[in-house]
């Protein structure tokens, strides 16, 4: 247990100093690839003119204007209306289910959690207004935050103190996503990869056509992975039953990776048809990598890949 609260206080530093580390304008950027830009009443964007300042490190080329700079003898950036959303939503599954363990041994609602500080992290740093939703078969709970990253994180640790002994509700958190109607804002879904069923696919489709969206999706570890068996027994969450030592073998093993990659391939292909995106890992460290990369990639396509020189050196084992 010791081990495994060091390396959450590790991610969660991490976490953290993405927040802070990166310059206002990379972080506008980082959040618009994810959720479109479109217009808003505030800095940063192509829209109306809103003053017009001296150029500073991590600003965008792309806003220079270079007549002014060329009439002042420097370089210096028009400030317009800034391609964002005012308001992300981070709607969490907290069913009995998300107890199930990571193959890092971390349990799944902790790596989801970690995913969504991550959006607030530079969402709080960008001055959206953020909500935090709780959902599972009980109820559909909006949990009350005001202020800043620390107090989202105290929040979040105090709303995650529950009995966990409610089974989840994936119908009823998708049908609140689907009654926000701010068609601006960013929503951020974070499950397992049990959660959905074929329903569910066609519902997150609608969702993402109408709201930008991401779809977090923690993968639990294989049951029927041998070498999980060897390090730690394994038990089935319901029954308390330990799994059969006979079907840890390869082919269960095999069987389950593909049926998990395929439905987890079939969803990304829907959320990418709407311009939304997937971020799947199986463990917090694993996540934070693939939100680095993902939003990196894009990034880099547009000429600038701050993001990554920023945040992938934290990453890095063994030298």
């Amino acid at each position: 247990m010791i081990q495994g609260a060091r390396s959450n206080d590790s991610i969660r530093a991490r976490i953290e100093a993405l927040g802070t580390s990166l310059s206002l304008p990379t972080v506008r950027k980082a959040l618009g690839v994810l959720e479109g830009e479109h217009a808003s009443q505030r800095r940063g964007g192509v829209d109306e003119l809103m003053d017009i300042r001296v150029y500073e490190p991590g600003d965008e080329a792309r806003h220079i204007d270079w007549r002014t700079s060329a009439r002042v003898g420097r370089p210096m950036v028009v400030q317009r209306e800034r391609p964002s959303t005012s308001r992300i939503w981070l709607l969490l599954d907290v069913g009995r289910e998300m107890t199930g363990s990571c193959r890092s041994g971390e349990p799944a609602y902790e790596v989801a959690a970690n995913a969504l500080r991550m959006f607030a992290a530079l969402s709080l740093r960008r001055s959206d207004d953020v909500s935090l939703v709780f959902g599972d078969a009980a109820s559909i709970t909006r949990v009350p935050f005001n202020g800043g990253f620390a107090q989202f994180e105290r929040t979040l640790d105090q709303a995650l103190q529950r009995s966990w002994d409610r089974p989840r509700n994936i119908d009823a958190l998708l049908d609140y996503a689907r009654r926000i109607r701010d068609r601006q804002a960013l929503i951020v879904l974070a499950t397992d990869e049990h959660a959905l069923r074929q329903r569910h696919l066609e519902a997150i489709r609608r969702l993402a056509q109408t709201h930008p969206m991401v779809f977090i999706d923690v993968a639990t570890l294989n049951p029927f992975d041998s070498q999980t068996g060897r390090n730690c027994p394994v038990y089935d969450g319901t029954s308390r039953r330990a799994v059969p030592a006979f079907l840890s073998n390869a082919r269960s093993r095999d069987e389950v990776a593909t049926h998990r990659a395929y439905l987890a391939a079939a969803l990304n292909r829907e959320l990418t048809r709407c311009g939304s995106h997937m971020i799947r890992s199986d463990s917090s460290a694993a996540m934070f990598e693939a939100f680095v990369r993902l939003v990196s990639v894009t990034l880099a396509r547009s000429g600038r890949n701050q993001l990554r020189s920023a945040a992938m050196p934290e990453l890095r084992i063994g030298g």
